[in-house]
């Protein structure tokens, strides 16, 4: 059971969204990536979702400059994504999720994933 533990541990994804308030763009980055999360990570994820207003130390101590900020802590390496995190499939390139985005792309007829 450790090791099926351990597996299941390694494919998960942690992911630390940082947000101004309830503001229409933190709600939308919310939806965004919890739709993302959804679609193509299926329960392998770990969502945080933290307000930079209430927990003003995190987001300095992470260096946090602008909101919304997606930070992907694991696996290695850590990518930032800066905005509403509706371009899904540069998230999903970040996030190392190339089949995805070429699923995606596929299926809307769009050459670029960028």
């Amino acid at each position: 059971m450790e090791a099926a533990a351990a597996a299941h541990a390694a494919t998960v994804c942690v992911l630390r969204l940082y947000v101004t308030g309830a503001s229409p763009r933190s709600l939308l980055a919310i939806s965004n990536i919890r739709r993302i999360c959804d679609e193509h990570l299926q329960g392998n994820h770990d969502l945080e979702v933290v307000d930079i207003c209430q927990h003003p130390a995190l987001a300095k101590s992470e260096q946090i400059f602008a909101a919304p900020t997606l930070v992907k802590l694991f696996p290695l390496p850590t990518r930032r994504f800066v905005g509403d995190m509706s371009r899904s499939e540069r998230i999903l390139l970040g996030l190392g999720l190339g089949e995805a985005v070429k699923q995606t792309s596929s299926a809307t007829s769009v050459d670029s994933p960028c």
